[in-house]
């Protein structure tokens, strides 16, 4: 994670007027003397113990309110019993919703957020704007909490590479846990290419290849989510990260002058842009949505899609079960590429954060120490056919093909691991702007590669000199 730069109040109000988080003085007023609670509104403490670390009250309610999209709400019900058994005396009230933002926006601005949140999904509550106004616990005391399976290590001990690091936005304070761990590439079905005689390939060459012959069957190269075509990048990025080194992705992530302007980021975008030129997608791609193209491409009407690992449960019911849904790293431009075949991006995904005024924010940081259990990891992974940030946590465990092919992905990237940040340091930049506003475009046919990259560094150029944007760099 990387060191930011300065904001002036000026500029954090603004944001934070459009996210909601700061009202007229009367409002704020009126809800403050409405609310009843203490100075401070927590609930008091409990007594620290060998099974309750964290001091968290054995009676005092939890108030969770769970993001409802790919991985569903089973596995945080579940989990949520298995906290109710700790403190049969709590009583938890447990929520979910697709529309996070809107929801609970107003409780922040009231003062009574929730104890934990998954913040996640297209009204996901802008991060930068929450660690900015101080709206965000600091999660070091869960981090630095025993582990339920091993007291002898620490939360901090037990997680994926890169999950805390995700989490800091201003020195060492981590205020976002994020559960998933998400392998994003190219996914597609074995059996399809079976049924062309053929193997995933490793080259470009080969992709476009592959991508004729299946022409000649009547069925796509590619789809893709075409209303959200932020989905490209998931392929893209690591493809250009692998061309030029993780040094041009990094660039990209600094909004450094000119680094859209890579030979990388050039031979990246010719590369997929030939895949339209050739009628290598699948017709009337960029009209359709995320389940539309996954429908499609399980369907059997296209060989890949770029995405990320939730796509086994997502699209799970309309999946044939002879499918043998996997996932591979972007193939090789050719030979000249810095890094190896099997360079991929993984990071963590799922963002649960513990709001500075909640009334129980014990509770909610044990609530995470419980889903980071190999009881309630392996139950996450079962059910919903995904990783967690739980380092392991599938021994054990009937893999379907999917779950495999990630795991052997990550043991064959090794080191070769990306991690690009344009998609939580810039939210609205990454989807709406380069995602919509020039890779869709492209992809759609709308635009030259080089219009494309002319407008993203645009983009881009445009974001490092706005004021009202809390900036990042990698270190």
């Amino acid at each position: 994670m990387g060191s930011t730069s300065g904001i002036d109040r000026r500029s954090l109000i603004k944001r934070s007027a459009a996210l909601g988080l700061i009202s007229v003085p009367t409002m704020s007023f009126l809800s403050a003397c409405a609310s009843g609670d203490s100075a401070d509104g927590k609930v008091e403490k409990g007594e620290k113990s060998k099974d309750n670390p964290l001091g968290v009250n054995a009676s005092a309610p939890l108030d969770f309110v769970l993001f409802d999209g790919g991985f569903g709400v089973e596995y945080a019900e579940d989990a949520v019993k298995a906290y109710e058994k700790a403190y049969p005396k709590a009583k938890v009230k447990f929520g979910s919703t697709q529309k996070i933002q809107s929801e609970l926006q107003p409780r922040f601005n009231g003062g009574t957020p929730p104890d934990l949140i998954d913040n996640s999904g297209a009204e996901q509550m802008d991060m930068g704007v929450l660690v900015g106004k101080d709206q965000l616990a600091d999660l070091t005391p869960l981090l630095d909490a025993p582990s339920i399976d091993d007291p002898s290590k620490k939360v901090r001990d037990i997680l994926r590479p890169g999950i805390i690091e995700m989490g800091q936005y201003d020195g060492d304070a981590c205020y976002i846990l994020n559960y998933a761990y998400t392998v994003y590439g190219v996914w597609y079905s074995q059996t399809a290419l079976d049924k062309l005689d053929a193997e995933y390939p490793e080259d470009w060459d080969g992709m476009l290849a592959l991508c004729a012959k299946a022409k000649k069957k009547g069925i796509a190269g590619w789809t893709y989510a075409g209303k959200y075509p932020y989905y490209i990048p998931f392929s893209l990025y690591p493809f250009i990260g692998k061309i030029g080194g993780r040094e041009v992705l990094d660039a990209i992530d600094n909004l450094e002058p000119g680094a859209w302007k890579h030979p990388a980021v050039k031979a990246g975008f010719e590369a997929y842009y030939e895949l339209y030129k050739k009628g290598y997608v699948l017709k009337g791609t960029p009209g359709i949505d995320h389940v539309e193209s996954q429908t499609a491409w399980t369907q059997g009407k296209a060989l890949f899609l770029p995405n990320g690992s939730w796509v086994e449960n997502e699209a799970a019911g309309t999946t044939p079960d002879d499918f043998e849904m996997k996932v591979a790293a972007p193939s090789s431009l050719d030979s000249s590429d810095k890094l190896p075949f099997g360079t991929l991006w993984a990071s963590g995904g799922e963002p649960f954060i513990v709001p500075k005024k909640a009334k129980n924010p014990d509770g909610g940081m044990e609530q995470m120490r419980i889903m980071l259990s190999e009881n309630s990891s392996k139950n996450f992974t079962s059910k919903v056919k995904s990783l967690t940030a739980l380092d392991g946590g599938t021994e054990g465990l009937e893999l379907t093909s999917a779950l495999k092919s990630a795991v052997a992905a990550l043991e064959k990237a090794g080191e070769n691991i990306l991690n690009p940040r344009l998609q939580d340091w810039y939210v609205e930049l990454q989807k709406q702007k380069i995602g919509a506003g020039a890779i869709g475009e492209m992809m759609a046919g709308r635009m030259t590669p080089a219009e494309a990259m002319k407008k993203c560094q645009e983009f881009a150029d445009a974001a490092a000199k706005d004021d009202s944007i809390k900036h990042y760099r990698h270190k």
